[in-house]
């Protein structure tokens, strides 16, 4: 059953929020997305929790050349994603939980209910502003709440 309900979750997300990310010059594959803008590339990812019923959406940004990991191996632009970054933060629905950044879906049966859930994701990400992702992480970072 919880299989059943993650792939409602993602078939929702794919409905509601990718075609807003593509509309907004996002490319990747699902879970992971990049918008290569002039002085970073924009990074969102979606992160299920292994146990069911709730994902995070992870927000990060990196140079336009991409990452190089604290090993040497190189990252290229093309295949970047939030994980790769040390500096990211979770899209938070409540932002008057601090430790809340869990998007719930463990309730929904219906494919109405997977939507709203998806539509909140939607309604929360502001990524039409090319500056959203980086000014929000650099508003935690001085805020120091960040992961």
């Amino acid at each position: 059953m919880a299989a059943q309900h993650r792939h409602s979750m993602i078939a929702a997300l794919k409905k509601i929020v990718i075609p807003y990310l593509r509309e907004n010059r996002f490319k990747g594959s699902f879970p992971h997305f990049r918008r290569l803008n002039d002085e970073h590339i924009d990074l969102i990812t979606f992160q299920f929790n292994r146990y069911g019923g709730s994902f995070v959406v992870e927000l990060a940004v990196c140079s336009t050349e991409g990452v190089t990991m604290s090993w040497g191996e190189k990252v290229l632009p093309n295949k970047v994603t939030a994980h790769d970054v040390n500096e990211r933060i979770r899209l938070k629905d409540n932002k008057n939980d601090e430790e809340d950044f869990w998007f719930q879906y463990e309730h929904a049966k219906r494919e109405a209910e997977f939507e709203e859930v998806a539509s909140r994701v939607r309604r929360l990400l502001q990524v039409e502003d090319i500056g959203w992702i980086r000014d929000l992480l650099e508003k935690e970072i001085k805020n120091c709440t960040s992961f």
